[in-house]
């Protein structure tokens, strides 16, 4: 099996890491506070079989550069730097693919350069702040599962634990978001490791207090694809049908065995929805 090579990719705004697999079509992945590296990431592995994947690490992730101030690590800013990264790697357009918060880049992004972007892909995300105004995200306190969660992402961020507190912190994390939970070994048995920018998430804790892009994202004009689980406790399946629904030329799917991971939990046909939508753009 081809692995992930690794490069160093120098831009007018910093230099990032940038991990590459694959062939075809330019696909851009990257989430708002992952660290990647050579083992790679469930989600952008969905797209390597038939497409060529560009894996970025962001400022203060990975050994990117970091941001020499804190608006660096904003999703504006982010997609600035996404712009430069495309065009160092001389690509007229790609398509980029967003989970969860790196869906909801994606939407930024869409927003600003869609003229940039063969297509855009968003999974299991939102266009505006959800945790408070729904009961069915595990980040309301009104939703059973909402202290747990907010303990295991207090304590992944310590720097003291062992790297098998980590792995079993992060696990449980995990299985809160699945559909069943039971399958967790069956559904993450690659050997992929990443880690967690606290620099970057604290950062997004503050800016999706006000965030909310519904009443922008009909300026994105290219094509788009929403992908959510029915049973989202992240991003609720509600907020990925107001996508659809305010961005003119998109299509929704919704996975009804599906949590947070529908290209894990239904990934064939995950898979087939993303092949149809790709050789029709």
């Amino acid at each position: 099996m081809a692995k992930w090579k690794r490069k160093m990719v120098t831009t007018s705004r910093g230099t990032f890491e940038v991990f590459i697999k694959g062939e075809g079509l330019p696909i851009c992945v990257t989430h708002l506070y992952s660290e990647f590296n050579e083992t790679g990431d469930y989600f952008a592995d969905i797209f390597t079989d038939h497409y060529q994947v560009y894996l970025v690490n962001l400022k203060n992730a990975g050994n990117t550069d970091k941001a020499n101030e804190a608006h660096e690590l904003s999703m504006i800013d982010t997609a600035l730097d996404l712009e430069e990264i495309r065009k160092s790697f001389g690509h007229d357009s790609w398509t980029f693919a967003g989970h969860s918060t790196g869906g909801m880049l994606g939407l930024v992004y869409g927003i600003h350069f869609s003229k940039f972007l063969h297509s855009l892909i968003i999974v299991g995300s939102a266009g505006r702040e959800y945790g408070s105004s729904s009961s069915e995200c595990i980040y309301n306190p009104g939703h059973s599962q909402y202290q747990r969660m907010q303990q295991l992402i207090e304590q992944l961020k310590s720097s003291s634990l062992t790297e098998q507190e980590k792995k079993e912190l992060s696990i449980e994390r995990t299985k809160l978001s699945l559909y069943e939970p039971i399958n967790y070994n069956n559904l993450f048995s690659k050997n992929i490791s990443k880690k967690m920018s606290a620099s970057r998430m604290n950062f997004f804790a503050r800016e999706v207090l006000i965030y909310d892009v519904t009443r922008r994202l009909e300026a994105i004009t290219t094509k788009t694809v929403i992908m959510c689980g029915r049973h989202d406790v992240q991003c609720p399946v509600s907020f990925s049908i107001e996508i659809n629904e305010k961005i003119p030329n998109s299509s929704l799917h919704i996975f009804e065995r599906s949590n947070h991971y529908p290209f894990l939990e239904e990934e064939a046909a995950f898979r087939e929805i993303i092949d149809s939508f790709l050789t029709q753009s």
